[in-house]
């Protein structure tokens, strides 16, 4: 263990990285905190983890002025490290992001670059990190980064458990890209509640869905991410399947009421072989599309563009142009749609508001 120079943290080397899926908190395997000066194979890529794009002479400005180095964006986090000592580095998850801009900065120098400035919280601590394009012909300006920001941001089903959400349509559950139905069982009870609930259970190679018969948004989505065990144990309702979520997920306890029993190991030993493939190949549900394959919002270095942690998720922008009344926006040509649409407001695009029309 050693101290970085970057006193601004007040932070000593953190080794937060495993891949034991048991022993390793969730911040740290999935979703990756910041980790300072971590050795060369914590920096290799974890199952399921892909690169999305790479920056060359990129200055960690805050800590590291003068040393340039490369950025990596993966679909779970943001790499940097120095071309000429790599054991200088960072690692900085997504869920831990705050705030995220880009703008024009002025250099020691006196020439205008470009910069990327993060805000991340973790354990109730802030941390500030500035990141400038020494690339004076650059002209990208961390759209990559703000991109598979925005897709992780939108994409929260996969990782999370979701409680009363409109999963459910004409009794059919609305399948994520890359989700298949493995099976679908009816007359489940959830026995979360003192007097149950009967509904049906329905099991993907991505989660595990159960939603009332009565009221299809009484439901559950319990991604195969936060599973921390599932097993068969006795309850005062007989034999009952146990579905127990990690502690950084909320620690819950959901039991499901499968008969006849034969019919309850059986689904249980196919969502144990579902749970190990996950594991073996996870999907996180995060996917971007550069600008020359599909347009994406043009970021203008010259205003600070902003995304907050609390930004209203994506079933929300609907709302926004309802506020707008009888404003028109002037339309234009749209190569992702291939025919004239109203501009966007600048807190969506184009390409989030089309993936809120029902898939047939």
């Amino acid at each position: 263990m050693y101290c970085m120079n970057m006193f601004i943290f007040h932070c000593k080397h953190m080794r937060l990285y495993n891949d034991n899926r048991k022993e390793a908190p969730q911040d740290s395997l999935v979703f990756y905190f910041k980790i300072i000066d971590i050795f060369c194979i914590h920096m290799q890529l974890r199952l399921g983890e892909f690169t999305v794009d790479k920056l060359d002479l990129i200055e960690d400005t805050k800590g590291n002025a003068g040393d340039t180095g490369k950025l990596i964006i993966t679909n779970l986090r943001i790499i940097w490290h120095s071309s000429f000592l790599p054991k200088i580095n960072l690692s900085i998850g997504y869920n831990t992001f705050i705030t995220i801009n880009t703008k024009t900065i002025h250099s020691l120098q006196g020439k205008h670059v470009q910069a990327l400035h993060i805000l991340a919280s973790f354990r109730h601590c802030r941390y500030e990190f500035l990141f400038t394009n020494q690339d004076l012909k650059s002209t990208r300006h961390y759209t990559s980064v703000i991109g598979v920001y925005r897709a992780y941001v939108s994409s929260k089903i996969y990782r999370e458990i979701k409680l009363r959400s409109g999963i459910i349509n004409d009794k059919q559950l609305t399948l994520l890209p890359l989700e298949t139905v493995h099976s679908t069982l009816q007359d489940i009870w959830n026995l979360s509640l003192e007097q149950g609930n009967v509904g049906t259970f329905i099991v993907t190679n991505i989660r595990l869905v159960w939603f009332a018969d009565m009221n299809y948004q009484f439901n559950i989505s319990i991604p195969y991410l936060i599973i921390a065990n599932i097993t068969v144990k006795n309850s005062k309702f007989g034999p009952t399947l146990v579905v127990t979520s990690t502690e950084s997920s909320g620690g819950y306890i959901l039991g499901f009421q499968v008969n006849p029993i034969q019919k309850l190991h059986t689904v249980h030993k196919e969502i144990l072989m579902l749970l190990k493939a996950f594991e073996k190949s996870p999907i996180f549900g995060i996917d971007y599309t550069f600008e020359h394959e599909a347009p994406l919002q043009q970021l203008n270095v010259e205003q600070q563009s902003e995304i907050q942690d609390n930004q209203p998720e994506i079933s929300n922008v609907f709302g926004y142009y309802f506020s707008e009344g009888s404003n028109q926006r002037k339309p234009s040509f749209s190569i992702y749609l291939g025919l004239a649409a109203e501009e966007p407001r600048e807190t969506s695009t184009l390409q989030s508001l089309w993936e809120l029309v029902r898939q047939t």
